[in-house]
This record gives C-alpha cells, structure tokens and sequence, in this order.
C-alpha cells in the first residue's frame, strides 16, 4: 500500500530508531484511522449487553485438565507501566506495598509458590518498556531461580511516536527527545511478543498457552480450573470479566457487537452524548479484569492472516506532552486496548470470575485500600479481598493533596487507617492521619482549616469537618 506524504515522515522516525517492520505497519494502520476520522467508536445502536457469562467458581471439574496442561502455559506480566500519575519516573511496579515489598516481589514468590506447589517450573515473562527494564530486572535478580534456562525473562514494549493534535504532525522536541514517543498501549502484546521472537521461542519449547494480566493486579494467579475449561471448550481466547460496581463505572465494560460476537468498549470508545449510559452498571453488567488467556498457535496464525499485526480498534487518548504539565503541548497518543482482541479470536469466550481476582493499584486511592485490612495478602503471596467483604471499598482522596506518591506518604505517616468495615471514605482538603483510626461505613472528611489531623485511635463515622 502507497505510504501518503503525512505518514512517511512517521515511518522515517520509526525505522530511524530501529522499530521493527510489524510494529510501524500497526501504528500506520492506526495513523490512517485517526487520519481518516475513524476513532473507533462503538455506539449504542451498535451493541448490546451481556445477559450472563459462566461462573468461574463452578469450574472445579475443570481442575484437573487444567492440572495437566501446567507444561504448556506461560505467566507473562505487563510491567511496562510507568508511576508518573503518582509523581514516579521508575516502574509503577517497585512502589513498597506490604512488608516492604513491592509488586514484582510479590509476583516472584507467587510463581516460586506456584512452582511448588504444582511441582513444575511454570515460567514467568515480563513485557517491559524501555523505561522499566533495568530498574524491573534488578528486583528479579533476588530471585534468581526465577528464570528459566534457555528462555526470555523479558521482552520490550514498542514504542510510538506522539502526535500534535493541532495539525496530526510528529511531535518534535530536541530538549528531550524521549517526550516525542509514547507506549502503544497493552494491545501492543500481541505485536511485541512476535517482534521480539519471544513467540516463536515459546511455541518452539511447547508452550501454548499464555496466561497475561497487569503487574499491579496480584490478585492475578494462574487457575488450573479456568485453564482447564478453556482447554475442554477449545477456546482460543479467554477474557476474564467481574461484575461492575459503582467504582468501575467510567472504566471500560464487555458487550456484544450486534451480528458479530464479543467486543470491549473503553471509555474513550464511548460518544460524549452515551456517556450515561456507558456507566449504566446494570446494562452493562461486567467489566475486562485484564487477566487474558490466548492460545499462541492461534494468536500467531491470526497475526500472519492479518499481515503481521492485530487490527484492534484504535483508541484517541488525548494528553499533553508533559503529563505533569496540562499546559504543555497537546498530543495525540494512538493506543490499543489488549482485551479488545477478543472481537478478533474466532472461538472467542469471557467468564466470570470474583473480585478476589483483581486488585490493582492505579492511583493512591486504590493504594491505600490494598495497603489497608479490607485487603489481605495469603500465603501464596496475592493481595485479595478480605473474605468478610464483597466489593472493595469506594476511596476518593483529594488529587491536590494526596494524587504524588510522596504526599500521601507524609499524609499517612503513622500508618493507614482500617477499612475493613468501610464502605466509602472521601477526603476533601489537607488531613493527616494518625496511628490506629479506623474508618467505619460511609465516611466523607472535610479539611475546612488546613493542614487539619485525625488523633491516633480515632473512630470515623458519617461526615467529619475539622
């Protein structure tokens, strides 16, 4: 296909700095869309909701194949991310979360667990960037049974470049040419994964089955149970979906695409004037956990039957240069999504798993509910839900005060407070948290004077102003 003018100068820079072939013609083909006003949208005309899925906790019988196929399955983490919407300029997978552990700790001695308790050498591959890698790999280096011999313990993201959103041109910007690229978003997996050989190195030892999900998400271990049923129903796409709650509305939810099958719609997906009902929790019932399985006979199969990549939908994700910075420049970042592959697998399916299976930590709202007694960490090393509770609890602090890493280290210096029988805690304002404060039901603290502080062994109910 003819390159246009505007999109050859995108193709120069990519070779320029050594992006394989396979990843410049994914971006090209998301380049076009944008170009040509496509942005991926799925509306409601378009789609339907999704009655009911099959109920993971009745796969027991599954157990026992899924056992057996151990020999054949891949752990690979996504640990590209970086903690810059928390202040950080390293791997959002270092930050300390229990124990003075961080989360690739935790994902190591999951699999060493595994590993002994399966009694077989269940390998684990990271996708870095190349912003995480050095820093990712030192922490593995602790653990140095981890690698396998004779197998990648990692592979690199790709790379884009930004995109001005004043006139679709590359960004440029010599004081700091490494703001010029982006990451593609997770649904760069799939066109990673072959570029780097780490596909056909895995197939090439028997491996056919990959199990992928976020390294912030240490509810993600490997279920023989869930394998096993993908490998009795011959699924070659796996989704693993919860039920939506109040906290998940603005994020993405699975659907049907009308005359076709199973599709995901993100939140940039969605029409400004849907938006409502984008957010209806009880249309559209389940959510994408991010903990995929991918048959990689098939994910290689459908890659080369598509000239080399996955032609996901493309999603317009709209930031400014400096992401610390809203009055840098505007830009256009294209990504993926990697769960919207799911519109792609021939014998596709999604199933319905618990919220113990997903605890991520996005910002230090979401850090402070896994660091508190609503979560709990088992002896296999996953950060759950406490068993006494049935959904997380709903935590908004002040992003003035609380959104860096190092405030919110300073504002709960003495320890986080118990949410074990919090249903949801706002904070608006400057407040300090002293030792031993539990949080009881519907809290919301106002911070009238600043800074305000909460005494050691405070009991919080109903609203608070100080």
């Amino acid at each position: 296909m003819p390159v246009d003018p505007e999109i050859r100068v995108f193709v120069e820079k990519m070779k320029a700095a050594g992006l394989p072939r396979r990843a410049i013609d994914s971006f090209v083909y998301h380049l076009r869309n944008l170009l040509d006003g496509n942005a991926g949208l799925l509306r409601e005309s378009d789609i339907l909701p999704i009655p009911s899925l099959p109920d993971s906790e009745t796969f027991e019988h599954s157990r026992p194949l899924g056992e057996k196929t151990l020999s054949k399955v891949v752990i690979i983490k996504l640990n590209g991310g970086l903690g810059t919407g928390m202040g950080l300029t390293g791997p959002k997978s270092l930050i300390p979360l229990r124990d003075g552990l961080c989360f690739l700790d935790l994902i190591a001695r999951q699999i060493l667990k595994l590993r002994e308790e399966y009694r077989y050498p269940l390998p684990l591959i990271l996708m870095n960037s190349f912003r995480t890698r050095s820093r990712s790999l030192e922490i593995l280096e602790k653990y140095p049974e981890i690698k396998l011999r004779g197998l990648s313990i990692d592979f690199l993201q790709n790379r884009v470049p930004r995109i001005r959103r004043e006139d679709f041109k590359a960004v440029e910007n010599p004081e700091d040419p490494e703001m010029e690229w982006c990451p593609p978003g997770h649904g760069d997996l799939y066109t990673a994964l072959s570029t780097s050989g780490v596909l056909n190195e895995l197939m090439s030892r028997g491996i056919e089955y990959a199990f992928i999900s976020n390294s912030d998400n240490l509810g993600a271990v490997l279920d023989p149970g869930i394998l096993g049923y993908m490998v009795e129903h011959d699924i070659d796409f796996l989704m693993e979906a919860a039920d939506r709650t109040a906290s998940d509305r603005k994020g993405g939810h699975l659907c049907i695409r009308r005359g076709e099958g199973l599709s995901l719609r993100e939140s940039a997906q969605s029409a400004p004037e849907e938006r409502d009902s984008f957010q209806d929790i009880g249309r559209y019932r389940y959510f994408n956990t991010n903990n995929l399985w991918v048959h990689l006979p098939s994910l290689a199969a459908l890659m080369d039957h598509h000239g080399g990549f996955l032609p996901l939908p493309t999603i317009v994700n709209r930031k400014t240069l400096d992401p610390r910075d809203p009055l840098s420049t505007p830009v256009i970042q294209l990504e993926t999504a990697m769960g919207a592959a799911i519109s792609l697998f021939p014998n596709a399916a999604a199933v319905r798993v618990s919220r113990s299976r997903f605890s991520p930590v996005k910002n230090t709202s979401d850090l402070l509910a896994v660091r508190s007694d609503a979560f709990e960490l088992t002896p296999g090393r996953r950060i759950i839900l406490s068993p006494e509770r049935s959904r997380p609890p709903q935590i908004t602090l002040d992003q003035d005060v609380y959104r860096m890493l190092t405030d919110f280290e300073a504002h709960f210096a003495s320890g986080v407070p118990s949410l074990r029988k919090c249903e949801s805690l706002t904070v608006s304002g400057d407040v300090y948290f002293g030792a031993d404060i539990q949080i009881w039901g519907d809290v919301r603290i106002v911070a009238e004077e600043a800074p305000a502080r909460i005494e050691d062994g405070s009991i919080l109910e109903g609203e608070l102003r100080l």
